[in-house]
């Protein structure tokens, strides 16, 4: 999935989709994409720790299989230093952590990220409960389209499911500014299809991709 950021023309152009969408339908759409969702050093630690356990494991039975020995105090210590220093390239290289967590941990973490911008960004406030929220969370390789209860009650997931599809291999294709453009007009003919614009219709969210 792109790494890159999104630049300054891509932003106006995805708020300027944002716009365009809604003036369609009494929904609203809400953009957010995360660099990351988690800092997982202590996941990543934990892996990290088992498998030098395993493979401390592995050396020590090799080692009385070649009928050799090692006392016991420098066994201990190399063990020591290993984990210290997987310790600390896992604390310098934030990078590196996220290797070491299992899909399902990313992907749940990513969830969360979502549902809380979806709170922490009120999208769950608009007045006929017909927010929407396109998430992306960039290092888990994850996305989701987030929709209130008045949408909910209208659309299948399916719907969602495939908006989500179409994102995410845009992002994997680093073309991550187009595929929020399809998202957004994807998610905004569903939302005019089921809630058209109405007279006096007003714009409680801001059109704007934000990036954390």
């Amino acid at each position: 999935m792109a790494t890159r950021s999104i630049s300054a023309e891509d932003h106006d152009r995805i708020a300027e989709t944002i716009r365009s969408a809604e003036l369609k339908t009494d929904g609203e759409i809400y953009c957010v994409v995360a660099h990351s969702s988690d800092g997982y050093f202590f996941p990543a630690a934990f892996t990290a720790t088992l498998g030098l356990f395993v493979a401390s494991l592995a050396v020590a039975y090799g080692l009385e299989g070649l009928w050799l020995t090692i006392r016991l105090p420098h066994f201990v210590l190399a063990q020591l230093l290993a984990f210290v220093s997987a310790l600390a390239l896992l604390w310098f290289l934030p990078a590196l952590r996220i290797h070491f967590v299992p899909r399902r941990l990313r992907y749940e973490a990513a969830h969360a990220n979502a549902m809380k911008q979806f709170l922490a960004r009120n999208v769950h406030r608009t007045s006929a409960r017909t927010g929407v929220l396109v998430f992306v969370s960039i290092a888990e390789r994850y996305a989701e389209v987030v929709a209130d209860a008045g949408i909910n009650a209208k659309v299948d997931q399916h719907v969602w499911d495939s908006v989500v599809r179409d994102l995410t291999k845009h992002a994997a294709d680093d073309r991550l500014a187009d595929g929020f453009v399809h998202a957004i007009e994807a998610v905004g003919a569903v939302l005019a299809q089921h809630f058209p614009v109405t007279e006096g219709d007003t714009n409680e969210l801001d059109d704007h991709l934000v990036e954390i």
